[in-house]
């Protein structure tokens, strides 16, 4: 019979904050002004060279985020990152578990992302996924590295959006909701360079994230998904897109 992967009971006093005020609103803003950076640059083909340290530099500046969200929750020392991301796995049981759920969740996502692009007309204009062209790994060393900024922004983005900044509003508030949507929201603003209609998607798919770890309690099975989703899309992007 499957059993609940056991998550360690925080110290930290209900209602506290995480981190520092300053910090998190520090932190929104470098995530906010990264992504307004990318926004309204002109998109075109990168070559091999540019496009690698494209991808190096992603994960560089992903790792040197979490790292300052990271030090944010020690300088408040009320939580260890073990229990941000939900305890750790005990048993080969509790790893299958996550990750029928991760797959499981993955799959929902398809179809409920799928669904909102189609309301919002994202499927009559091929033009905008052309946009993207220029994120499309090509080649062996460009999907290693594709992969590995696909890890990274699993890991990294689960523990910044639905680990600091979901649990510091829902510290706030006392409301757990509100802390879904605020990172939802804050998840959609850091992806500018997909445009608007691609915003609202991510924020609702950020917000479904945010869900995930309410019921489960825990960051893993939604890293999984994030990385997946995220390898997914590169392989389609490459074989959609010239």
């Amino acid at each position: 019979m499957a059993t609940s992967l056991p998550v360690p009971e925080s110290t930290a006093p209900q209602g506290r904050s995480i981190a520092p005020v300053w910090h998190t609103l520090l932190l929104i803003l470098i995530m906010l002004g990264i992504s307004a950076l990318g926004a309204d640059q002109e998109r075109f083909a990168l070559s091999h060279t540019a496009k690698v340290s494209m991808y190096l530099l992603t994960m560089g500046v992903e790792w040197l985020t979490v790292a300052f969200a990271i030090w944010g929750i020690r300088k408040q020392n009320t939580i260890t990152l073990r229990e941000l991301i939900g305890g750790r796995w005990d048993r080969p049981e509790d790893f299958l578990l996550d990750m029928a759920i991760a797959t499981g969740f993955l799959l929902v996502s398809f179809l409920v992302l799928g669904g909102l692009a189609i309301a919002l007309g994202l499927n009559k204009h091929p033009a905008d996924v052309q946009k993207l062209a220029f994120l499309a790994p090509r080649g062996r060393l460009e999907i290693f590295l594709w992969l590995l900024v696909s890890c990274t922004a699993g890991f990294c983005e689960e523990v910044m959006y639905r680990g600091y900044l979901q649990r510091q509003f829902t510290s706030w508030t006392n409301m757990a909701w509100v802390g879904v949507i605020a990172q939802g929201l804050i998840f959609g603003g850091s992806h500018a360079y997909e445009g608007g209609k691609r915003m609202m998607l991510i924020a609702v798919f950020g917000m479904m994230f945010g869900i995930l770890v309410v019921i489960r309690k825990s960051l893993r099975p939604g890293i999984m998904t994030h990385a997946g989703y995220d390898i997914i899309a590169g392989i389609a992007l490459s074989v959609f897109t010239k």
